[in-house]
């Protein structure tokens, strides 16, 4: 079934939420009145995209996941994810072009430590260009590379920037080291 695109400005308004939202806080990050969120957030819920798990809170589904063209995340797919790339394969941080910070993240878990240290001006470089949802892409990570995506539109200070590329990938990080628990026998 084809969504509007009020109702994936929705879903990508929730993918950005680790916890359930009210309709008011997805209404004030999307721009819409509360009464027409409300209202599309209960039909999302009804059509399997959303779900609802207090009165009142929402949180995007696994299948909302997949209308936004998200894979599912399986254990090798975290595994992917979370392994040490190639070294010609390693993110590379810089504040211009042609003016490296000789500082790089070997993977995902050394990017979320790096993140939060690395120069302002540098994080405006890379953001701009799209190159942590490239890199992110690059490891398989569709899921991480699409919020990341979306943070544009948010127009954040750099240093709210900086905290929230932090939290989803922190975030990112504990769900794929419980898929990859989840999908391991016991010992």
């Amino acid at each position: 079934m084809d969504l509007s695109p009020v109702k994936l400005e929705i879903l990508e308004a929730l993918l950005l939420h680790e916890k359930p939202v009210k309709a008011v806080e997805i209404a004030g990050e999307t721009g819409k009145e509360r009464p027409a969120v409300q209202m599309h957030l209960i039909g999302l819920v009804r059509m399997g995209y959303a779900e609802s798990p207090a009165k009142g809170c929402y949180l995007i589904s696994e299948n909302g996941k997949k209308a936004l063209g998200l894979p599912q995340v399986t254990k090798d797919l975290a595994l992917k994810i979370l392994g040490q790339t190639p070294h010609n394969k390693t993110f590379h941080f810089y504040t211009d072009i042609g003016k490296p910070l000789n500082i790089h993240a070997q993977d995902l878990l050394d990017f979320r430590e790096k993140i939060g240290k690395i120069n302002a001006d540098s994080i405006m470089f890379h953001f701009s260009r799209g190159d942590f949802e490239a890199w992110f892409s690059s490891l398989g990570d569709a899921e991480l590379a699409k919020e990341t995506g979306l943070l544009k539109s948010k127009r954040l200070p750099v240093e709210k920037l900086r905290e929230k590329i932090h939290e989803l990938v922190e975030s990112r990080c504990v769900k794929l080291s419980k898929a990859m628990e989840q999908a391991s026998p016991p010992a």
